[in-house]
């Protein structure tokens, strides 16, 4: 029975680092150092690392609100702009 769970447990680890190395390979928003270095650490501390890089750069992937333009853009006319002036 212990090493059923043992096995179980190995399993997920393993399935958890490998889901988390391919996405972070898949990243466009990082180095290769960056890449390299953070499946190191997703290998060398399992589930802590793995969930937490993970979380991380997923959190990174989040949109981002527009904010609304205050005032009248690029055609506000405070500088001149191209009318000759």
């Amino acid at each position: 029975m212990e090493f059923e769970i043992w096995y179980l447990v190995v399993g997920i680890a393993i399935l958890l680092n490998i889901v988390v190395s391919i996405f972070l390979v898949r990243r466009d928003d990082l180095e290769a150092f960056q890449k390299g270095a953070q499946i190191f650490i997703v290998w060398l501390i399992p589930f802590f690392a793995a969930i937490g890089l993970w979380l991380l750069n997923r959190s990174q992937d989040a949109p981002v609100r527009k904010s609304k333009n205050f005032g009248g853009g690029p055609r506000d006319g405070i500088a001149g702009g191209s009318s000759g002036d």
